[in-house]
């Protein structure tokens, strides 16, 4: 078993702050897991029909209880909103860790009925830091999905991955209420593996698979409120510059990502043309990781002339940045020099999947994937 320190400290700062802890991630990424160990004094899993018919009168069920709260899939029960907040306003011995794994009902309900007393944690798959230092080509290959990764072999995690791709097109996506049939997402979802990595044309990926742009804006806004993909948006910035608009799509795992293009090995992998896209998508969400940032707050920066950072954010007052390159000795290129002094950026990380750490010039830096910390660290 992994024990993940981050999250767990993370969360018991949470706890410590907010009456309501949400932990939204996908299934399968150990929001369970990670909630037993804190050993609640109360559990109600939503998938089981026990506690569910428990909770069909919610206030007398919960009103009287005491400690730590735990809700697992939350979002199969939304009318339970409104009865939480009436509880933690009336009863401040109580804590609640509440799990689910579609952030656009939950963030939604929250925020109409919870506003103020509830904190959001994503959870997604394993750390850099989780693993052993020397484990990142393992990560990547499989994905941090926990069964995933720690899969007796390749072949098995490839397994695991293809059933959870198919019971989450079949059962999940159902089960919060969009009637999608599940072909045609898979397909969708395959296609959308093809534009990983790069700047999204909704009228584009419309005309490809044959549907209307707003269906494919639809669509992706779907997966990724499932934590399936992320859309990171575009900087906008006051330089004469054309600077581009739309925004970049990446399939989040990137196990799963393997798994819909067909990958199952680490050899393989080192031979495909998407070999680039693939190291770009994963090490942005093993740096987002440690990013104290929502993802709203994250974005890319992209010029139609060529220049660009692939990740860019402001803290305590300053533009940061981070490239990522798979490459043996990453050097300084004229758009990262543009991208540097456009944005005015206090420093600049260049990751690669080498494992020496050295400074290119007084801003920026190239830095081993291994070496991303557990909480990014300024210079």
């Amino acid at each position: 078993m992994i024990l993940r320190s981050i999250e767990n400290k993370n969360i018991k700062k949470y706890l410590s702050l907010f009456p309501v802890v949400a932990i939204l991630g996908p299934r399968q990424s150990g929001k369970t897991t990670l909630a037993n160990g804190f050993h609640a004094n109360h559990y109600f899993d939503l998938e089981n029909p026990r506690d569910l018919i428990k909770l069909e009168n919610p206030l007398l069920t919960l009103e009287d209880l005491k400690g730590l709260i735990v809700i697992d899939e939350i979002q199969i029960k939304p009318e339970l909103f409104p009865v939480l907040r009436y509880i933690v306003d009336n009863n401040p011995k109580q804590k609640y860790l509440i799990l689910g794994s579609a952030s656009f009902q939950i963030i939604k309900q929250t925020s109409e009925t919870l506003a103020g007393r509830v904190g959001f944690y994503e959870l997604g798959g394993f750390r850099l830091h989780d693993i052993t230092n020397d484990g990142y080509k393992k990560l990547w290959l499989r994905g941090g999905f926990p069964k995933a990764f720690l899969a007796s072999n390749d072949q098995k995690s490839v397994l695991w991955r293809e059933n959870f791709i198919t019971t989450f097109l079949e059962r999940d996506i159902p089960q919060i209420g969009v009637n999608i049939p599940a072909n045609t997402l898979r397909r969708f979802w395959m296609m959308l593996a093809h534009y990983h990595s790069q700047i999204i044309n909704y009228a584009e990926l419309g005309r490809s698979f044959g549907i209307s742009d707003m269906t494919a804006r639809n669509y992706i806004n779907l997966l990724e409120g499932t934590f399936m993909v992320r859309q990171l948006n575009p900087w906008a910035t006051n330089t004469s510059k054309r600077i581009v608009k739309r925004p970049k799509l990446y399939i989040r795992d990137s196990g799963i990502f393997h798994s819909l293009i067909s990958v199952n090995g680490y050899t393989q992998l080192t031979g495909h043309n998407k070999l680039g896209a693939s190291w770009e998508g994963f090490a942005l969400e093993c740096a987002t990781k440690s990013i104290d940032k929502r993802n709203e707050e994250l974005f890319f920066w992209n010029t139609h002339s060529g220049a660009e950072i692939d990740l860019f954010w402001q803290h305590n007052g300053k533009n940061w940045g981070v490239e990522f390159k798979f490459s043996d000795a990453p050097s300084i290129t004229r758009s990262l020099k543009i991208a540097s002094e456009d944005l005015n950026l206090e420093h600049v990380w260049i990751v690669y999947p080498g494992k020496e750490k050295y400074k290119l010039n007084e801003k920026i830096t190239v830095l081993p994937i291994a070496e991303i910390p557990g909480k990014w660290k300024y210079v």
